[in-house]
């Protein structure tokens, strides 16, 4: 089983109301919910650990996790309300202003931390929950517990505007999670704001040297890439008529870590030596799952029949 552990909540997206006036529709979302949900529409064994709310907003969240097959009993329930993030699109591509004190999840504590059976595998972590304490300690202290024997991942999913003011902090949380985690996963604007300027290939060599086992990069309509110490494998994007890509490369990790899965390598020794024909797999799954996503408006990841 494949436990993704971050943040859930609620997208507020842009819409055209029948009267011609703009408004905003609610869609549940939050970039480690979404890898959560594809898992489970690709059809790997997916559960997540969030910090829900019991509110109206919640129960949302909840229905759309079991709708989508994903496990939620590790979820960790208060009366707290929901996280809420408007969404802002400019040429297809989305900026967000969050709504997020006080909230289930961002007061989500390491006493809620579950107890995990043996039979889950592998834990993904990332996007802003990686950002504000005590969420944020929390789910560093669960890699931090887990790391040794389960394999780990981490997509930090940088959103410079969340994180204004307290840089250092992540800056410093980021790293340490890296060098824990078995796989990382970076977009190329990722790649660049945590090492800085470089070739993509030579940049993600110096995040492997802090001690993955592989990292991904995501380069937008070019492809994506996976290096390992030994190897350097690309696949070309699927080409779409994008929409919007809001959830992409929330669709890639699902994709790829469900290719993982499929190969039997979501192990600690099956990570330290992937063979090329599973990294293409892994990438040939991630690309294609994600053009669908961005082919369609919001963060709805596709089933495995619609591939």
């Amino acid at each position: 089983m494949i436990l993704s552990c971050g943040e859930a909540l609620i997208d507020m997206l842009p819409r055209t109301a029948t009267t011609g006036e703009a408004a905003f529709a609610p869609y549940a979302g939050g970039a480690v919910f979404n890898t959560a949900i594809a898992l489970g529409r690709l059809g790997a064994p997916s559960a997540f650990f969030s910090g829900i709310s019991t509110d109206m907003l919640g129960q949302i969240l909840t229905e759309t996790l079991e709708a989508s097959k994903v496990d939620t009993r590790f979820c960790a329930r208060s009366d707290r309300p929901t996280t809420v993030a408007f969404v802002k699109l400019v040429d297809g591509q989305a900026t967000y202003a969050f709504y997020d004190e006080n909230t289930a999840g961002r007061l989500l504590s390491q006493d809620q931390m579950p107890d995990l059976p043996a039979n889950v595998s592998t834990l993904f972590f990332g996007g802003i929950s990686l950002v504000n304490d005590p969420a944020a300690g929390t789910y560093e202290a669960l890699q931090a517990r887990e790391a040794a024997t389960r394999v780990t991942m981490i997509d930090p999913n940088i959103r410079p505007g969340f994180i204004a003011g307290k840089e250092a902090q992540y800056r410093a949380r980021i790293e340490r999670m890296i060098a824990r985690a078995d796989v990382v996963k970076l977009s190329d604007e990722d790649l660049h704001w945590l090492m800085g300027a470089g070739d993509v290939s030579t940049l993600a060599r110096a995040v492997l040297a802090k001690g993955p086992k592989v990292v991904f990069v995501t380069e937008g309509a070019e492809g994506a890439r996976a290096i390992t110490a030994t190897q350097n494998r690309f696949v070309p994007a699927t080409r779409v008529t994008v929409a919007d890509t809001v959830g992409a490369g929330d669709t890639f990790n699902a994709g790829a870590l469900a290719a993982l899965h499929e190969a039997g390598v979501l192990t600690k020794r099956g990570i330290a030596a992937l063979a090329d024909d599973v990294l293409d797999a892994a990438l040939t799954l991630g690309t294609r799952a994600a053009a669908v996503t961005v082919s369609r408006a919001g963060a709805n990841p596709p089933w495995r029949d619609e591939l």
